[in-house]
């Protein structure tokens, strides 16, 4: 589950949680958390696993984010806890550089957006911090650190510059830590977003594909030249200055977009050619509340291997005493509400329908590994409290088949 602060800074760059690998919380965790103006937010949590703990932390953005809903009220459920499986959407083009420019009297007045985050985990008095910066439409700038005694040198800072133009991606990076240098990219084959279509026609015209599932396969396209799928690949290298070593990986990806009118599905695979590891990984979205994934890890130099699934279920809310009275036609009208409001949260609900996101009751989150550690997770709401429950379990574990439960509560205004 996202904590407030997670859930704001996901309005300016998107996250997401990947369904083999969920935290399933330990302990006891409450958060409470405040949007005091536009530009300014706090949170507090208060944590006790087995040590009483917690944090302090604040946030400020130069942007103004009155348009985002915070209270945990109105939220609906999926705004923090997003779903594991994130469709791709087509690529698009970025914004023309003159979008972002504000003149007054003659004068540019536009600034660039500021993201600031500070936090303090206590009792070890470990502090964490964020810089975060839009240059262009097409770059970022962000910069990590953490203090802690603990660590080498008291921390380390990471700093990263990030740029995205729909076809291609990189990122640059640089860490205090071994000074570490380091280069990743992601290419994304397919129709250009740069490029108008040939052959397209005006979307009153544009002939819709058939219902059913199968009917277009991944790789074809729908009339008017819409692709269904794509197919990306990508590379990552880094080298350490203080310690003389590096290393590298490749990996390729197969999705489906939203033309495609089969179940979404993804397909992974991933190497490391110098550590001899190789992943590959399916995930697919058999129903507008139903997601499953799979992934198969194997090791080219010790022949080990491991295998890990995982499901997302969610759960709708029963309705039926709450509309006894209404009549068809307001039930109609409550919905299109829902609808209207869902689809001004900038795409955070990305279940099958925008309109089910005022429904939902809840989600549970389910992994399991060939070694038998089993991680269950329910997320849902209670009044105006958004709740966390799970629980780690080794089948192996004999009479402690249970490794930890935790409950994580959060609360919004």
């Amino acid at each position: 589950m996202l904590d407030f602060m997670d859930y704001v800074q996901n309005a300016f760059y998107e996250q997401t949680i990947p369904l083999l690998d969920f935290h399933t919380p330990l302990g006891f965790r409450f958060h409470i958390s405040a949007l005091s103006t536009p530009h300014f937010a706090s949170s507090y949590t208060l944590a006790s696993t087995g040590l009483l703990g917690g944090s302090f932390s604040y946030l400020y953005t130069s942007l103004s984010l009155p348009a985002l809903p915070f209270a945990t009220r109105s939220l609906p459920l999926p705004a923090f806890t997003p779903t594991s499986y994130r469709q791709l959407l087509p690529l698009r083009p970025p914004d023309p550089p003159w979008w972002w420019e504000i003149w007054h009297a003659g004068r540019r007045v536009d600034n660039r957006d500021t993201l600031l985050y500070g936090r303090l985990y206590l009792p070890h008095s470990t502090l964490e911090a964020l810089y975060l910066r839009r240059l262009t439409p097409t770059t970022q700038f962000k910069i990590n650190a953490v203090s802690d005694v603990r660590l080498p040198n008291g921390g380390s800072v990471l700093a990263l510059l990030a740029q995205d133009t729909g076809r291609w991606s990189a990122e640059y990076m640089y860490s205090t830590d071994s000074a570490l240098l380091g280069v990743r990219g992601l290419y994304n084959f397919g129709l250009s977003p740069r490029k108008p279509r040939t052959g397209t026609k005006p979307p009153a015209t544009e002939k819709v594909a058939p219902e059913g599932h199968g009917r277009i396969r991944a790789g074809e396209s729908v009339s008017g030249g819409e692709q269904v799928s794509r197919f990306s690949a990508g590379a990552e290298v880094y080298y350490g200055l203080l310690n003389k070593s590096g290393g590298m990986s490749t990996g390729v990806r197969f999705a489906t977009l939203p033309a495609y009118t089969g179940f979404p599905y993804t397909m992974t695979l991933t190497l490391n050619p110098l550590m001899g590891n190789l992943s590959s990984s399916y995930s697919v979205r058999a129903g507008d509340l139903l997601s499953l994934s799979s992934r198969f890890d194997f090791n080219v130099y010790s022949y080990e291997s491991g295998v890990a699934m995982g499901m997302e279920l969610w759960k709708l809310r029963d309705l039926r005493g709450k509309d006894e009275r209404l009549s068809r036609g307001e039930k109609r009208l409550e919905r299109a509400k829902e609808t209207i409001e869902a689809g001004r949260r900038r795409g955070l609900v990305e279940l099958g329908e925008a309109s089910r996101a005022g429904d939902i009751a809840g989600c549970l989150k389910a992994r399991v590994d060939q070694r038998g550690n089993v991680g269950l997770l329910w997320e849902g709401r209670v009044k105006e409290l958004v709740y966390s429950c799970g629980a780690s379990i080794d089948l192996r574990g004999g009479k402690d088949i249970i490794n930890g439960v935790g409950l994580e509560l959060q609360y919004s205004s």
